[in-house]
């Protein structure tokens, strides 16, 4: 069943069942399907429905919401996917040059802004914009679309600094909600906490397949593990999903003092749980099963792994339902069990691609495979092993970094001549990024690289630990020898200034 449909559905059935709180705003069934009709009219009113402006060159109205965890997101993010309308998630917490060159391209009819607890329609092409009435009235019927529209867009960390764009047809989507609601037995009863931010891929999705399910969802304008853990034995929550970081700092909140025995599953991705995690995780949360899968938003799901399965280092888990697993050298030729290749994905969860191109890195195909570059091996028994992701990202509290975009940017800086940005091993956010920096002369102003860091990058980008070295060492072809600076701060090797 269609999302629209599934919420006017319950809407008529369970019209006080609750259906999504952020904070103390809580809204039914009813409430939000009766925010999303009202938006919905407030977008067609402002917007021809022979939509042709925008990136996606008249396949659907595109609808830019950047309202961040908002009372009324829920109901923006419905209106914006109704009928034929796609919605493009855009975070609010990016710096504002990053946020406007995603406008830019993709050229939306409507974007969405928050303000208070209502919302702002602006037209970008006709330079106006207007407060949403927020006049109570009833649900309103809400289109349902066809299943080849688009009817999604995000974004992805790429190689070159320049967020990708992915978009995902209504098809896909349906059927990727269908599973995950049987693989994770979703019913009405169960009540989802996923604090995260809406407009990544696991937040929003736990958000999906919560209101399709005709259950609650809760989630928070900021994560605050003392709130969280309230909210969790108040609600008497069922389901929590999240990435790892956030995982910790909940059982750090709740060691020494209580438990929270309503929680029967918590689903993880982003970034693997170690043992410890795992450990602590049973003691805050005893009669929980514990989830954790592997995907990309290009992707779809890919593995995902429970208690039974294999957990050393680089194991990720067994092939999703629906999914199949190959792994293929250069030449495309499919490897034996046990050797490294490149990890491809058959299956009905994968998005359309780039809207328009890439940074030549990612998304692939090969017949009806698809890969985001990432490297492993398979087991025998179809456990994948994770040992290496495309462009060296690198994967710290959930947030896929590549340190090549850092590097663009800090070279930009005047006081610098080379750098180096890499990802060092850190017991809870998987990795920390670090920079090693050539600077250009003598003195050094940390303040004004900080300064120049917040106008580019978003904070998660910024490098937690940096060191400054006169002479960067060198390889035989020139290039900054990244082993060795490894090793120096392995050592804690006097060439190395700490700078923070």
């Amino acid at each position: 069943m269609p999302l629209a449909e599934a919420i006017m559905s319950h809407a008529g059935n369970r019209p006080h069942g609750l259906a999504f709180r952020i904070d103390d705003r809580v809204s039914s069934f009813e409430q939000l399907a009766a925010d999303a009709g009202r938006i919905l009219r407030e977008i067609e009113q402002r917007s021809s429905a022979e939509a042709g402006g925008s990136i996606l060159s008249g396949r659907a109205r595109l609808i830019a919401l950047q309202t961040g965890n908002h009372p009324l997101f829920a109901a923006a993010f419905i209106a914006a996917t109704a009928g034929g309308n796609c919605a493009a998630l855009i975070d609010p917490h990016l710096p504002e040059p990053i946020r406007r060159r995603m406008i830019e391209q993709l050229r939306p009819d409507i974007v969405v802004h928050p303000e208070g607890d209502a919302l702002r329609l602006e037209q970008p092409a006709a330079g106006e914009s207007a407060l949403i009435d927020t006049a109570a009235d009833g649900p309103r019927s809400l289109p349902v679309g066809h299943g080849g529209e688009p009817f999604l867009i995000v974004f992805t960390s790429g190689t070159t600094g320049e967020a990708k764009a992915i978009f995902r047809d209504r098809r896909s989507w349906r059927l990727s909600l269908e599973t995950g609601q049987n693989f994770f037995g979703l019913g009405a009863e169960t009540t989802t906490y996923a604090p995260g931010p809406l407009a990544h891929g696991l937040t929003l999705y736990a958000l999906a397949e919560s209101l399709k399910a005709g259950a609650e969802f809760i989630g928070a304008r900021h994560f605050d593990p003392r709130q969280a853990v309230a909210t969790i034995a108040t609600r008497e929550v069922k389901r929590i999903v999240l990435v790892p970081t956030m995982l910790r700092r909940l059982c750090e909140q709740v060691r020494g003092s209580t438990t929270l025995p309503s929680v029967e599953t918590i689903t993880v991705a982003g970034a693997k749980l170690t043992p410890a995690d795992r450990k602590v995780a049973r003691l805050a949360f005893p009669e929980a099963r514990i989830l954790e899968y592997y995907g990309a938003s290009e992707l779809g799901f890919i593995t995902v792994a429970g208690a039974a399965d294999n957990h050393t280092p680089t194991a990720v888990g067994k092939a999703f339902p629906g999914v199949r697993l190959q792994i293929l050298d250069e030449a495309g030729n499919r490897l034996p069990a046990g050797e490294t290749g490149t990890i491809f994905v058959e299956s009905a969860l994968i998005s359309d691609g780039y809207v328009a191109g890439g940074d030549g890195a990612g998304f692939g195909r090969h017949g009806d495979l698809a890969t985001v570059g990432d490297l492993g091996f398979l087991d025998p028994d179809g456990t994948l092993h994770l040992i290496g992701r495309t462009g060296g990202m690198v994967l710290s509290g959930g947030n896929n970094i590549y340190p090549s975009e850092v590097e663009a940017v800090i070279t930009a800086a005047d006081e610098v001549s080379a750098v180096q940005v890499l990802g060092l091993d850190h017991p809870d956010l998987g990795s920390e990024l670090a920079a090693i920096i050539q600077p250009r002369g003598e003195a050094f102003d940390r303040l004004a690289l900080e300064r120049h860091l917040a106008a580019a990058l978003p904070r998660y980008k910024h490098p937690r630990k940096i060191w400054l070295c006169r002479h960067m060492p060198m390889t035989a072809s020139g290039k900054i020898a990244t082993k060795e600076l490894r090793q120096w701060i392995a050592e804690g090797n006097g060439a190395l200034e700490r700078l923070v």
